[in-house]
């Protein structure tokens, strides 16, 4: 039965019904929205869904009439359209950082801003080639505490660690907690990555967010960098797929073939040489097994073709690999 109360609430529950219930595809009578009130204990007249419907237009939302043999109405724009809300669960979907459960509450939360019919189209499973998704549960938390660490300039409190065979974790350093300067959050490779300072070794580190836990705001000042020592993207760039080694300025060469691959590791703006079949780019990149790793799926396509000691490195871990491989 109607109450004093759920009329005031008219207004509000009229707006939601255009915005769980309308699309371009999906639109009301006024007859229908009167039924729709109804379900909320609200009563209302023909005469008055005209006046709140102008009130809600000039509130802001994007309320269009269509005339066939009736008159009907519907949302016709959204702060997301469909196709961006639909980039936006692919991405989650094939996420690994996100686990299983937080996709599903994601996409429920994503399928919110959108009418019920259009939700629909959001629920469906993304091709991924089987990409593993994430198992650590906390790292939603823990990006939060970085973020509020990184934004009160203070240092962050957090235990590391591997994982055993049997997926249970080592934690290192006995799980003695780290306390670092968090500087930056950098996401590579599919993969969460935290930049810290480390003041002992006047160094910078980098931790893997999802083998991160306990993560808190430590009361400790963050340490000063100095920025003119310290650039993210420039950072970023020089280790190459976010693990340590010597930064060496290295010469590559490429089959013609491989530009695309090129472009999506060194980005556009690389200088290339072109000679013919094949290019080179001069880089500064971090001598890494990833390096080599990335190099050596291109086969006799690619090449290392300075310095000598970055090929001598080439030549050594392929000759270990090709001895796993021997005859005996």
């Amino acid at each position: 039965m109607p109450t004093s109360q759920n009329q005031k609430m008219k207004l509000i529950y009229l707006m939601r019904i255009f915005q769980e219930r309308t699309d371009e595809e999906n639109a009301l009578t006024v007859q229908e929205m009167i039924s729709a009130l109804s379900e909320y204990g609200i009563s209302a007249e023909r005469k008055s869904i005209y006046s709140d419907i102008e009130l809600l237009r000039h509130y802001g939302l994007d309320i269009e009439l269509r005339q066939s043999k009736t008159f009907s109405y519907y949302l016709a724009s959204r702060e997301f359209e469909l196709p961006e809300l639909k980039l936006l669960v692919d991405a989650v979907q094939s996420s690994r950082i996100i686990t299983h459960k937080k996709s599903n509450e994601l996409i429920k939360k994503l399928s919110g801003l959108t009418s019920s019919h259009q939700a629909k189209k959001l629920r469906r499973q993304v091709v991924t080639a089987d990409n593993p998704k994430a198992i650590n549960e906390s790292v939603y938390y823990s990006i939060d505490a970085i973020h509020a660490a990184i934004n009160s300039g203070l240092k962050i409190s957090f235990k590391y660690f591997d994982y055993a065979t049997d997926r249970t974790r080592v934690y290192r350093r006995s799980s003695e907690p780290y306390i670092q300067t968090p500087l930056a959050l950098c996401w590579s490779d599919d993969k969460y990555y935290l930049i810290c300072y480390n003041s002992k070794y006047d160094s910078f580190v980098h931790y893997r967010v999802d083998r991160m836990s306990s993560v808190t705001v430590h009361e400790e000042k963050a340490d000063t960098v100095d920025r003119r020592r310290f650039n993210v993207s420039e950072h970023i760039r020089q280790v190459f797929g976010m693990y340590s080694g010597e930064v060496v300025k290295a010469t590559l060469r490429f089959d013609n073939d491989l530009i695309n691959s090129v472009f999506d590791r060194f980005g556009t703006n690389v200088k290339l040489r072109t000679f013919g079949d094949y290019f080179e780019i001069n880089v500064e990149l971090s001598e890494s097994l990833v390096f080599f790793s990335w190099m050596i799926q291109f086969g006799d396509r690619a090449e290392i073709v300075a310095p000598e000691s970055l090929r001598d490195s080439m030549r050594s871990l392929i000759k270990r690999v090709s001895g796993k491989y021997s005859y005996t």
